[in-house]
């Protein structure tokens, strides 16, 4: 019998066994509800632990979103380099061919 609870004087034997009965019940669901609550924070614990991955993970994506930036903006001034060059190839070229296809006086 849990020490929460004692017989009074005068009860009936009956009336003590049930009262037993009841508090031994009573007290075993008490015993599941706090087990539960273990298991709860073994939960939360967990919860925690893929709360800490997952915002490392969310770092690490945030540095490979970066250096997908870096690499787009390196290929963008390649491209538009090798566009200024062209152009610069062409602009030439026309001069040059002018420069060739008129007479000399």
């Amino acid at each position: 019998m849990p020490d929460y609870v004692e017989h009074r004087e005068g009860a009936t034997e009956i009336g003590k066994l049930t009262a037993e009965a009841i508090v031994r019940e009573y007290e075993a669901a008490a015993k599941d509800i706090e087990s539960m609550g273990a298991e709860l924070i073994e939960r939360v614990k967990q919860c925690e632990a893929m709360t800490r991955d997952a915002l490392a993970v969310t770092q690490e994506m945030r540095e490979t979103a970066a250096r997908y930036r870096e690499e787009a903006k390196r290929i963008f001034v390649q491209i538009e380099d090798c566009s200024l060059m062209t152009a610069e190839v062409r602009r030439t070229c026309t001069e040059l061919k002018d420069r060739i296809a008129t007479p000399v006086v």
